[in-house]
């Protein structure tokens, strides 16, 4: 019994490209860079960046996401040789499916719509933040009550429920509408940060650096568990793969050019901004318009903030955009209803799935305080990665012979060195989010089995499958009834001479 469940809950999907689902091939490899760093350069960097100084490692948040960005390129080097092979919507989700089996798919797949859902919300939490301190600097400030949520003595934080409706309904007109609105965004948030960087670096107190690290080695391991939530997003790109011409190609340059890119401005700012202000000044939702502001900068903080707004803005559109195609994907395969996979049959988008997103996003960034939200997207990203890793490592064991455009080296060393790094960021997370990662699993599980379980798509084609007819059963003679070998006919001799 429990051995055939255990068989039942590891069976695999076939690794092949699946027929035409209607989703339409538009993206090339420069979309799907953008794509990745409108989703990496965001709340990370405009937002939690003040936050992982302030509280866990001082100046040493530099160093913070040096680490981070350990475990981001290592696992980055994992999704592209994942993606060059398994060219589908879903992500690690699918990838998962392929390698390890359905339970540990659907696990994954579930801890995706974790990462995704939150990680908009505290998207969403921070880009209020900054339009309120955009028009505060303007002479027109928000009430407290429409800027906060019930946790922090607000009512509705209704900046942040707001654009998240806009971001929903502009995915739901298309998939080239919306990469051409990201690419413009990213371009603006591109030089918001270059300004900053410009204008900062003449402004920095070495002194400030001082304490390097005030908080020791714990401190900076957990501002890396915390700061890691910046690179969040290099995977978005797989989401779209059955989005993009050329997959195997496109996808892992996608992935590595948009890490590569946000790991180098991510240690610029980092830098400047704890060089401009002394840390414990940067616990503010808003650092880097705050560090332009405390620097004289008033002008640029107000274009900063408008820039912040915009890159905050594309971290929206990836996470609500990758989030509706893991929807899709889990759908495709029977693991979620039929209607998560429902299209717009003119523009070809999940609808229903991406306005599920968008008001559960919406409904979370209105009132969650952004500290929470964000762990809550780590722990789930990091574990989505371990199990992401383990895949490549058990495909290389038992599918030597697929075609693999992209090959990560010294395998099984390299995903094995990215999986215990990732479990180690998750072992710095706090104990409170860990209780609310059990409860979140529990809930998945309980889906899975009620579910999923009866309905996925290989178990539906399993049950379908026919028998293979058994063997006739030749009846043994009796004893004494053996018929006896006829000998050759003489007409089959040969003559003799």
């Amino acid at each position: 019994m429990l051995r055939e469940l255990a068989r039942t809950c590891l069976r695999t999907r076939p690794i092949t490209r699946p027929p035409e689902r209607g989703l339409r091939r538009v993206l090339g490899p420069w979309d799907l860079t953008f794509l990745g760093l409108g989703g990496i350069i965001g709340t990370g960097i405009f937002v939690l960046t003040g936050v992982a100084a302030a509280r866990f490692a001082g100046p040493a948040v530099v160093v913070s996401f040096v680490i981070s960005g350990i475990a981001a390129t290592l696992t980055a080097f994992v999704y592209a040789e994942l993606a060059s092979m398994v060219p589908v919507a879903g992500s690690a989700y699918t990838y998962a499916y392929s390698a390890l089996g359905e339970l540990p798919a659907w696990i994954i797949g579930w801890d995706l719509i974790l990462e995704y859902t939150v990680a908009a919300s505290a998207v969403a939490i921070g880009w209020g933040s900054y339009l309120s301190s955009l028009l505060a600097n303007l002479g027109m400030p928000l009430p407290h009550t429409l800027t906060a949520g019930p946790w922090e003595g607000g009512a509705l934080n209704l900046p942040a429920l707001t654009v998240v409706a806009v971001i929903t309904a502009l995915l739901t007109l298309g998939t080239r509408e919306s990469a051409t609105f990201n690419l413009v965004v990213v371009i603006t948030k591109l030089a918001a940060l270059a300004l900053f960087i410009a204008l900062g670096v003449g402004k920095v107190n070495p002194l400030n650096w001082v304490p390097f690290a005030p908080y020791g080695a714990a401190g900076v391991m957990r501002g890396a568990a915390i700061v890691f939530f910046a690179y969040i997003g290099f995977d978005a790109v797989s989401t779209a793969a059955e989005e993009v011409r050329r997959p195997a190609r496109d996808l892992p340059i996608g992935i590595m050019a948009s890490l590569g890119i946000a790991t180098s401005l991510y240690l610029a700012v980092a830098a400047i901004l704890t060089g401009i202000l002394p840390y414990p000044h940067l616990d503010t939702a808003s650092p880097v318009a705050t560090a332009l502001a405390a620097a004289g900068y008033r002008w640029a903080s107000a274009a900063v903030s408008v820039g912040a707004l915009a890159g905050l803005t594309s971290v929206l559109v990836v996470d609500i955009f990758a989030q509706s195609r893991i929807f899709f994907a889990m759908a495709g395969d029977g693991m979620l209803p039929p209607v998560f996979a429902s299209l717009e049959p003119r523009r070809g988008t999940p609808t229903f799935s991406t306005y599920l997103t968008g008001g559960t996003v919406a409904l979370m960034a209105s009132l969650l305080p952004i500290g929470t939200v964000a762990e809550l997207a780590n722990i789930g990203t990091l574990a989505a990665f371990v199990l992401v890793s383990a895949g490549v490592i058990a495909l290389r064991r038992l599918r030597p012979d697929l075609p693999r455009p992209f090959r990560v080296p010294w395998v099984p060393w390299f995903p094995a060195f990215a999986a215990v790094f990732c479990l180690y960021l998750m072992a710095n997370l706090p104990a409170l989010t860990w209780v609310r990662f059990g409860v979140w699993l529990t809930i998945g599980l309980t889906i899975y089995f009620t579910y999923s379980l009866r309905h996925s798509l290989v178990a539906r084609r399993a049950a379908q499958a026919p028998t293979p007819a058994a063997p006739p059963v030749v009846p043994r003679p009796a004893p004494g009834m053996e018929i006896a070998e006829e000998p050759a006919s003489s007409a089959n001799q040969k003559p003799t001479m």
